[in-house]
């Protein structure tokens, strides 16, 4: 195994040239990126071209560039496809491998490698991502002599006891929509009592007791302590910086915009009008939660990886990928603070460097500003250590293509409605659930 300083220290190589996809395509963060590139170059000789791809063409771009044997040497995607890429040969998971043993895989968070582990090797190289959060008003929950939320039981008795719809104030606000927020939102619930989609062997057991119960907590929530009708991602938001509701789940893409950061998702609280930080001041976090039928608790977690495609020039990519994990690397976190947490903590002599110089950075649209100013560092401390935490259906059983699946389709959604609308029950709803996921499994073999 290559020692950590190898490729660091690897001569220039000049007039050699490595194509690059990302997924972040818009343009102020393509030109951060260029910014990178162009000091990869400087150090290295190794020209990057960056193609910035749209993250839902990205599976028909990159089919076509396989079957045309014009792949990009390196690749910045979402988890959802990694696994199912190291199936189909479009990642070398050697070389993938070789890059996180030469960093140390001690530098990386547990949960994130765990999730791209393939045969003896990785998908992918972990970089950066995010994990869901429920967030609650810490003000409402002293004055009623709450609990931190951190259970299914302590979630349920906040809900109740902050429910006042007749004074338009909901215990909580969560995704019920048919779209990938609400199965989001139900996956961080059904993880946190240890709901899995599948079991190690690939069968699909979403109709376990585990399951049934979650959806149970989900419509109780939901019907008893929600606003009525459709909420999504805005009107969630929406609700909450209303100062509508006691808690809401939702991602860390809320931290910049409750700082009052952003004019077009503001803070409208009472108390919001004459500061707009009132809600950051007087809101904590909940990464993990759990339920009574798990042993662990449990966060959602959507993070990106880097890979090496299997055509790639490999030497040149390993000297690129050393140095976006190094010198690189806050510079990219610096992109989007609040969504793209390190899941590289440091480096062997420095364990916490990224994350030290992640609170550092700031965040924003309209005005900008370090998280940490805003929410203190205990606050700060809490999201960050949630990422050794992470996790999501499907990826450590080996069944990321039908995660993917899963997610397009989305029937978990859509069958959580039919509870909601007193359709039909939990145990209906599950056993639908199974019968319709094993549908889409069977269709990809």
């Amino acid at each position: 195994e290559a020692p950590a300083e190898e490729p660091a220290a690897a001569a220039p190589v000049a007039g050699k040239s490595i194509l690059f996809w990302s997924t972040e395509t818009q343009p102020e963060r393509v030109a951060k990126t260029r910014e990178i590139l162009d000091a990869f170059t400087a150090k290295s000789g190794i020209n990057v071209e960056i193609v910035p791809v749209d993250e839902g063409q990205l599976p028909q771009l990159l089919t076509a560039s396989a079957a045309a044997n014009t792949l990009p040497d390196v690749m910045f995607f979402p988890l959802d496809y990694a696994i199912g890429w190291a199936e189909q040969g479009i990642l070398d998971t050697e070389i993938a491998k070789e890059v996180i043993d030469s960093l140390d895989p001690s530098t990386f968070g547990a949960g994130g490698l765990a999730m791209v582990a393939y045969e003896d090797g990785y998908a992918a190289v972990p970089s950066d991502g995010w994990g869901q959060l429920l967030i609650y008003r810490t003000d409402m929950f002293e004055k009623a002599g709450l609990e931190v939320p951190d259970s299914y039981d302590k979630i349920k008795a906040a809900a109740e006891a902050l429910n006042d719809p007749a004074n338009n104030i909901f215990g909580i606000t969560a995704a019920n929509d048919v779209a990938v927020f609400t199965q989001q939102t139900f996956e961080h619930i059904a993880l946190a009592n240890n709901c899995q989609m599948v079991d190690d062997s690939g069968a699909v057991v979403i109709d376990s007791p585990e399951c049934i119960a979650a959806i149970n907590f989900y419509n109780d929530l939901e019907t008893n302590y929600s606003p009525a009708g459709q909420q999504d991602v805005a009107s969630t938001r929406a609700t909450f910086f209303a100062g509508q509701a006691g808690m809401i789940i939702w991602s860390p893409f809320i931290l910049d915009e409750m700082c009052g950061l952003r004019d077009n998702a503001f803070p409208t609280c009472p108390e919001c009008a004459d500061d707009p930080a009132f809600l950051a001041k007087n809101t904590g976090f909940v990464p993990t939660f759990i339920g009574p039928d798990s042993a662990e608790p449990a966060q959602y977690g959507q993070f990106s990886n880097m890979g090496i495609s299997a055509t790639a020039d490999k030497e040149a990519a390993k000297q690129f990928l050393d140095f976006w994990f190094n010198e690189g690397y806050l510079d990219w976190l610096s992109v989007s603070p609040e969504g793209k947490l390190p899941m590289r903590s440091g480096t062997p002599e420095e364990p916490t460097k990224f994350i030290d110089g992640w609170k550092t950075l700031e965040t924003g649209v309209d005005r900008k500003a370090q998280l940490g100013s805003c929410y203190g560092d205990d606050v700060i401390n809490t999201i960050i250590e949630g990422v050794a935490g992470m996790d999501r259906w499907g990826f450590k059983q080996g069944q990321g293509a039908l995660v993917q699946a899963v997610y397009q389709a989305l029937p978990v959604p859509r069958l959580l409605n039919d509870v909601l609308n007193g359709a039909s029950t939990p145990e209906e709803a599950a056993a639908d659930m199974k019968a319709e996921i094993e549908e889409l499994q069977s269709s990809m073999q």
